[in-house]
């Protein structure tokens, strides 16, 4: 079971209230095209599993940018609020939405095969290309 407290945080109006328990507190960045094209650069998420609730519900809309995954985001504001994969237990949150200032780390780079060149971070962070991504959450380990 998790140990990691219970964080909230809401998007730039007010409308929409998240809850969410973190894996832990690393977080990551995604660099596939679908983030970096949603946001203007890589997705700095949170993982939450499914331990995530929302006050406001009827603010958000998703946008299914996959067969398997879908974005969420405040319908007053645009605040970016989640991404999900639909048919596993999986969240991520932009660490930027929680209110706390807890001490986070930034630990992983996933899609970093889809990296622009214009960009880098400075501390090293485990890195997974989109292969090895994808044989994660398919449970193909070859």
């Amino acid at each position: 079971m998790n140990s990691e407290p219970t964080l909230s945080g809401q998007c730039l109006c007010g409308s929409v209230r998240v809850s969410a328990t973190p894996k832990s507190y690393h977080y990551g960045a995604c660099h596939c095209s679908l983030c970096r094209k949603w946001g203007g650069g890589p997705m700095m998420a949170v993982e939450c599993e499914d331990q995530v609730s929302f006050e406001g519900e009827a603010q958000i809309a998703t946008y299914a940018s996959s067969e398997w995954a879908e974005r969420g985001f405040c319908k007053n504001c645009g605040t970016h609020l989640f991404y999900r994969l639909k048919d596993q237990p999986f969240y991520a949150l932009p660490v930027g939405l929680m209110d706390q200032g807890q001490d986070w780390e930034f630990a992983d780079q996933i899609f970093i095969d889809h990296k622009p060149s214009h960009y880098r971070f400075a501390n090293p962070t485990k890195t997974m290309t989109e292969a090895e991504v994808f044989a994660q959450f398919s449970g193909d380990s070859s």
